[in-house]
């Protein structure tokens, strides 16, 4: 069954959520719509956590400092947060999402299981789709492969993994990422009028 792309009777675009476990590559297919598909505005998550390499400020993230983020959620600022794997706090600025929708443009979250589950009660009327591995040995492989974290946060990261795979259920769809173009494809599809 089709899904309508504007919220009911609004003519306004339906926000899309991607959510999926950790190392699944939910930042390569956003990359990849941000640069195949760039009438889809991608919303640039706040994270009081430091850079991985070639991560740029504003970009990526919007990288703030655990005070920063603080009076974000006292003024009502952020969409949705979450503390992800018991460190780092990552939130969703609301006012860009709002005027990006308002404008008629699609736009995307790219955010974690918690944060996908506030979004359900902040703006139900959304379409939440997640990114599925092929196989759990895959997201395994990804995630060492990167090499970006410790191996006490990697043995986090599964643990938290495996948690975040069990929800799947709860999404409008499912997409795999067995190619990052194909997925890609998929997504920009199903956000397609």
């Amino acid at each position: 069954m089709s899904q309508p792309t504007t919220a009911a009777g609004t003519g306004i675009p339906r926000l899309t959520v991607l959510a999926g476990p950790t190392a699944v590559g939910k930042g390569t297919v956003s990359a990849d719509i941000r640069a195949r598909y760039p009438h889809i505005w991608l919303s640039v998550s706040a994270t009081t956590r430091a850079p991985r390499p070639g991560e740029v400020d504003g970009v990526h993230y919007l990288f703030v400092d655990e005070a920063e983020f603080d009076a974000m959620i006292e003024r009502g600022d952020l969409l949705e947060w979450a503390v992800v794997h018991g460190r780092h706090r990552y939130g969703t600025p609301r006012g860009p999402v709002e005027e990006q929708l308002a404008a008629g443009v699609p736009a995307l979250l790219e955010i974690d299981l918690q944060g996908a589950r506030q979004v359900r009660e902040t703006m139900p009327g959304s379409r939440f789709v997640f990114l599925a591995p092929p196989t759990w040995e895959d997201l395994v492989q990804r995630l060492v492969g990167r090499g970006t974290e410790s191996e006490e946060e990697r043995e986090r990261r599964l643990a938290t993994a495996r948690v975040e795979l069990a929800a799947e259920r709860e999404f409008d769809h499912v997409v795999v990422n067995d190619t990052v173009a194909r997925a890609t494809d998929e997504l920009a599809s199903l956000m397609q009028p």
